[in-house]
């Protein structure tokens, strides 16, 4: 799929956080799947007939509230899921257990439902949390027993709950199985996952990313995968190709996948033309950035449901805190929002800042912030009162030096 997320491990509190980048994959498209005749749900799209819309945001550094500022010409949503990538499967070499982890960009938007997800939610859009592996050796195709799945899959289901979410996407990549000890994929556990997730979930929603070792391990002892998800989508950027997943209909399955910023216009409306002509429910999306791409989007919304796409941008709350960015020109990773405050660098670290790091800061009107060289406010500092787009013009230079911050 992408190298989905810009994915750059750093220990943060102990912790390997996970800041993914996305590159499409150029595997070979994978078989037809056959023509299921059964639809598990209603798959329209909000308010208008045709496939519905999915979107996956890369929340370390865009929106995921994007999602609802697209309508059509005729003032319905245009996605209809957004997908928040992603959270972790880490490890623990302790325990032997795979755990739930959320960095510091995943965790800002969770904890904060109410400003991120419930807003989308509002306008009739599902809102859903993808998980995958994060170079420890755990995933969800490797789990050793029914026991081990149902602990994972709990964990899942409290998550939903707890931060009010529609559902799980399943994403098995970055996992790299047999790191820690770990074993490598078998024939039980994706399903006894999906089964488990399903027991707890029986009215939210499981889509799976048709990718990685568990696209070829969708049955055991006659369960099937496909009796246990909703949705399957292609994982393939720009190219069309319709999941094998046994169980799910047409309507189901998603065979068009597109990369928002790097699949040209020409490619996007192709697919979403024939994803209507075959009879799929569902066309991808991946990559919606923080900037106006509604001409972009009308080319498959045209083709999808015969209307224009129309931007609502503004309607975005303005930020709440302060981000800084990896890069010069606020490129690169991003920490989380940060409130007013005095932090420490372990305090900073919490919302995924890394000490001599920062090379540029975007803060709130009237806000004050005092950036210094050393650990609990010493050495050099610097007074920012507004968008600082590169360090190295402030004097003497800071970029790459900030330890400790107070934001007022």
């Amino acid at each position: 799929m992408r190298s989905h997320f810009n994915k750059i491990s750093f220990a943060i509190l102990g912790i390997a956080l996970m800041f993914t980048a996305a590159c499409k994959k150029n595997e070979a498209p994978a078989p037809e799947a056959p023509n299921n005749t059964s639809s598990k749900l209603g798959t329209d799209a909000i308010g208008v007939a045709g496939p519905k819309a999915v979107c996956y945001v890369e929340v370390n550094n865009n929106d995921i509230r994007n999602v609802g500022n697209y309508t059509l010409s005729t003032g319905e949503q245009l996605f209809d899921i957004g997908i928040i990538f992603a959270a972790n499967i880490n490890y623990n070499t302790t325990t032997q257990k795979a755990e739930l982890y959320f960095n510091p960009q995943v965790t800002n938007v969770l904890s904060n439902a109410s400003t991120y997800i419930q807003p989308l939610q509002a306008k009739g859009i599902k809102v859903m949390l993808s998980i995958l592996g994060n170079h420890q050796g755990a995933g969800i195709s490797n789990f050793t027993s029914q026991a081990a799945a149902q602990d994972f899959a709990l964990q899942l289901s409290n998550a939903v709950t707890t931060y009010g979410l529609d559902g799980i996407d399943f994403d098995d990549e970055y996992a790299d199985y047999g790191n820690n000890g770990t074993g490598q994929p078998n024939d039980s556990s994706f399903v006894y996952l999906v089964t488990a997730l399903r027991q707890l979930m029986p009215t939210k929603l499981i889509s799976f990313y048709f990718y990685g070792p568990a696209a070829s391990r969708l049955s055991y002892n006659g369960v099937t995968v496909g009796s246990k998800v909703d949705y399957s989508w292609n994982a393939i950027y720009g190219t069309y190709s319709v999941p094998n997943v046994p169980g799910l209909a047409k309507s189901n399955l998603g065979p068009a996948a597109i990369d928002i910023q790097s699949t040209s216009s020409s490619t996007a409306t192709s697919l979403a033309t024939q994803t209507v002509n075959n009879g799929y429910g569902i066309y991808l999306c991946y990559n919606l950035p923080n900037t106006d791409v509604h001409t972009y989007l009308s080319g498959f919304s045209n083709a999808l449901y015969g209307k224009t796409t129309v931007y609502t941008g503004g309607t975005t709350p303005p930020p709440t805190g302060v981000t800084f960015y990896q890069d010069s020109n606020y490129g690169g990773a991003v920490t989380a929002s940060i409130p007013k405050g005095n932090y420490t660098l372990a305090q900073l670290q919490a919302y995924g800042f890394i000490d001599n790091w920062a090379s540029s800061v975007k803060m709130p009107t009237g806000w004050k912030v005092t950036m210094y060289k050393n650990d609990n406010f010493g050495g050099t500092s610097w007074i920012r009162t507004s968008n600082t787009a590169n360090f190295t013009t402030l004097f003497p230079n800071a970029n790459d030096v900030v330890t400790s911050v107070k934001i007022q």
